[in-house]
């Protein structure tokens, strides 16, 4: 099954900062299903959301980090609001992927989270960087010593981009973790190191047909996110929009 194609609004930060109306009914018109945003942005904004809702963009994801906090848990009701059940821990610092003594603390911390996030009617996703890749502690990358610590109530949100930066290829990860990553971030580029920009997706390294099908149509998502392009950004976020579309790779509002 294919999936339906959202937008993480980071991609567009500056153009949403300048005329966030102007730019999100863009994205509409390209085509997309949905956007992922962060908990303070557009989810949990009535007026935002009105307008999502009056472009048919559903919101697939919201982003937040830890820790959860009393007013952080109190905005997890407006995100279920918002008409979303994905909850996705963006951000953990590179440094708590050091050792497995560190690792086997983020991993308390996502399980705690985990418990709030239900609680809220949410699920509780997490979303790699490259440093989850690199290096190796006892032949085993720090993500896959994660993710073997957390509760099977936790998915992932895997960015295919930066774990293939990090040196890992990022189609056997999504193939392994099957139904346990129902959100795919997808970015093309370079691939070799994280200053580099990134392209529209189909034009850099990464192979997106390999990943997409390596789901095996367990994605519910598939998020086009680009950090940094050395093109114009909407012109990027377009083609790469296009390229899923035209490969059969997802499918958008125009389905």
């Amino acid at each position: 099954m294919i999936a339906p194609i959202a937008l993480q609004l980071y991609t567009l930060r500056k153009e949403l900062a300048q005329n966030f109306e102007r730019t999100i009914t863009r994205v509409a018109e390209i085509g997309y299903a949905g956007v992922e945003c962060g908990l303070n942005t557009v989810a949990v904004k009535e007026d935002d959301l009105r307008l999502l809702q009056t472009l048919a963009l559903r919101v697939a994801a919201v982003h937040t980090t830890l820790p959860f906090d009393d007013e952080r848990q109190a905005q997890l009701e407006r995100v279920a609001k918002a008409g979303t059940r994905h909850l996705v821990i963006s951000y953990i610092p590179a440094e708590e992927f050091q050792s497995e003594e560190k690792i086997a603390q983020v991993a308390n911390k996502l399980n705690a989270a985990a418990q709030i996030a239900h609680q809220h009617g949410l699920s509780l996703s997490y979303h790699n960087h490259w440093w989850e890749f690199q290096p190796t502690i006892g032949g085993r990358t720090p993500h896959e010593i994660l993710r073997n610590q957390l509760s099977n109530a936790i998915s992932f949100e895997i960015d295919v981009y930066w774990a293939q930066t990090g040196g890992t290829l990022p189609a056997p990860v999504v193939e392994e973790l099957s139904a346990r990553a129902p959100l795919l971030h997808l970015k093309d580029g370079p691939a070799e190191s994280a200053e580099q920009p990134m392209t529209a997706l189909g034009e850099g390294k990464v192979d997106i047909p390999a990943v997409v099908a390596a789901s095996q149509g367990n994605a519910e998502w598939v998020i086009v996110e680009l950090d940094a392009c050395a093109t114009d950004m909407l012109t990027a976020v377009e083609k790469s929009y296009h390229y899923l579309v035209n490969n059969h790779l997802g499918h958008g509002n125009q389905a």
